[in-house]
């Protein structure tokens, strides 16, 4: 008898224990609030990145992040508390991002996430717009003497579980007829580690992911990328559905960015351009004009973004670009008027 009560008292505290930790995390939004109300009471953002992907969003040893999507959360920091650093991120493998975003655990995803229209609509999501232009593809060894997706035949391919790469490949392995043993795993780490002990044949994913993982292998020279588009990966922010005042934020923020790099504007004449006579610039910076009152923000939230991380040109090359590690060719993410896809809508 005294054996059953004690496991029961043990079965209960463990209750009491899980419960108190899933309140600790949780933060759903008060009905009839919007998440922006959250945030500005808490007075820090909750980030979600995915923590180990370098030039995106990377950890080290000391606690620091970096990388071009802990930027995003860091200027949606700066547009709300003048703080780029007002901000708690937590790492989130693709199996739980949406649950952490939807129960409340984080307030935005920052995290290589590609936008869908099954995640747009049945998954309850909304999308901001697009900070990366990405596309799939596969990484084999370089003596392997794969060159396509059909040389993997009767080959093994390991990508992550829970992810739009998964479905990818699984589609155009139907479409071209090609037998290959899909390996899958719950988190990116130890898909490359058994992609690096030789455990299958190729790597699937994001190509802008496996230039990133390539780089922390012993020999990245013994590793290609092939040159084979899978998909189209347009990788985007993420919030909840149904909340125009939090997603109109993330949104603004972003094309605070790039309009930011289209009128000139860096983080070393941000201060300058405030006495501009252009007055499309005085209107951005919030010299004149009541832009962010409507966006429940200062109205030189983008002056405060520029200021403390930067325009979108510079976020990309201290990233992934010319200033990084990954000499990463700016190409799709450009500015329109340079040949890229990046458009911001009038500041007015």
């Amino acid at each position: 008898m005294q054996k059953w009560v004690y496991l029961l008292l043990t079965i209960l505290l463990f209750s009491t224990y899980l419960t108190g930790c899933e309140n600790s995390q949780s933060e759903p939004t008060p009905p009839g609030k919007s998440r922006l109300d959250v945030v500005k009471n808490r007075g820090k953002l909750h980030c979600g990145v995915e923590g180990n992907m370098g030039g995106f969003s990377f950890v080290d040893q000391n606690g620091n992040y970096s990388g071009i999507d802990v930027d995003i959360c860091k200027a949606v920091a700066a547009a709300l508390f003048n703080d780029p650093n007002a901000v708690e991120y937590r790492n989130l493998d693709s199996t739980e991002r949406f649950t952490a975003l939807n129960g409340g655990e984080v307030d935005m995803l920052s995290r290589n996430t590609a936008w869908t229209v099954s995640r747009d609509t049945t998954v309850g999501l909304e999308f901001a717009p697009t900070t990366f232009y990405d596309a799939q593809s596969i990484m084999v060894r370089a003596n392997s003497g794969i060159n396509s997706l059909e040389d993997l035949q009767d080959k093994s391919i390991c990508v992550e579980a829970g992810t739009t790469t998964e479905l990818n490949l699984t589609d155009n392995l139907r479409q071209r007829n090609i037998q290959a043993e899909t390996l899958t795993f719950q988190q990116a780490d130890p898909a490359y580690a058994a992609y690096a002990e030789g455990r299958c044949d190729g790597m699937t994913s994001d190509k802008s992911q496996l230039l990133s993982r390539r780089q922390t292998f012993p020999n990245p020279e013994q590793h290609i990328i092939l040159n084979t588009t899978l998909s189209k990966e347009p990788l985007s922010p993420v919030t909840v559905n149904n909340d125009s005042a939090w997603f109109d934020v993330i949104k603004w923020v972003i094309y605070a960015l790039i309009e930011a790099e289209e009128l000139g504007i860096t983080q070393a004449n941000v201060d300058e351009n405030k006495n501009s006579d252009d007055p499309t610039i005085r209107r951005f910076l919030g010299v004149e004009g009541n832009l962010g009152e409507g966006l429940g923000l200062s109205n030189d939230f983008a002056y405060r973004v520029i200021k403390q991380v930067g325009n979108y040109g510079e976020v990309y090359d201290r990233n992934l670009g010319k200033n990084s590690p990954f000499k990463l060719p700016r190409g799709q993410n450009n500015l329109w008027t340079n040949g890229g896809l990046l458009y911001s809508p009038p500041f007015r």
